[in-house]
């Protein structure tokens, strides 16, 4: 097993190794709510990538794609035709679209802060490179993970897995989808721990669901 495998595939395959065919309709809730919080660190370190990079026309491209942009839209009571938007504006629009208990909310919301105290806090360089990682194959394999759970047919978790489907196919392309924009920048074993903490982040958000091995 190489330094890139040891430093962060081996997270993302017990992500994706957890049993979703078996959560139920509020923890795929709580997931979206955990996801939320990870949309927004994938744009700060985006911002941060574009501030370290900024001659870098392909991240410029994958910018435009992923802010302020009008690809996930139209969507039922979160996007209207063209409207443009960053991902993780739409997300948090989605969260909207069904009701869950404060109690929840809080913890959840908890959770996230947390999650976003300790990214915030991680070196700059890491941040960029962990983008790769997550375009270059990462977070389409967490996502199509994701899509096997049975309950998507919330308003909230249908708009979640409309959100997942339009990107595993923005980064799936082998010319022109994002993880060909970014494959450049080369993650390795460093950026673990951002991918430790997005681990982490879904277990809180469902803890009694069977625990990473």
């Amino acid at each position: 097993m190489d330094e890139i495998t040891i430093g962060f595939q081996s997270v993302v395959e017990e992500i994706c190794c957890r049993d979703w065919e078996q959560f139920t309709q509020d923890e795929m809730t709580a997931v979206a709510w955990a996801y939320y919080f990870f949309s927004i660190q994938f744009r700060e370190c985006l911002e941060v990538a574009l501030r370290l990079h900024p001659e870098d026309q392909q991240l410029r491209r994958l910018d435009r794609e992923e802010c302020a942009t009008a690809n996930l839209s139209p969507w039922p009571g979160v996007a209207e035709a063209k409207e443009a938007m960053n991902h993780d504006e739409f997300m948090r629009r989605t969260l909207t679209l069904s009701p869950i208990s404060l109690a929840v909310q809080s913890k959840l919301r908890d959770a996230g802060e947390r999650y976003l105290a300790t990214t915030r806090a991680m070196d700059d360089y890491y941040k960029a490179m962990t983008i790769a990682s997550y375009e270059c194959g990462g977070l389409e394999a967490v996502f199509s993970a994701m899509l096997r759970a049975k309950h998507l047919d919330t308003p909230l978790l249908a708009s979640f897995r409309h959100f997942l489907k339009k990107h595993i196919a923005f980064d799936s392309h082998p010319e022109e989808g994002h993880g060909a924009l970014i494959r450049h920048f080369l993650p390795d074993a460093r950026i673990r721990p951002m991918w430790v903490a997005f681990r982490d982040l879904l277990l809180v958000a469902v803890p009694n669901q069977a625990s990473f091995d």
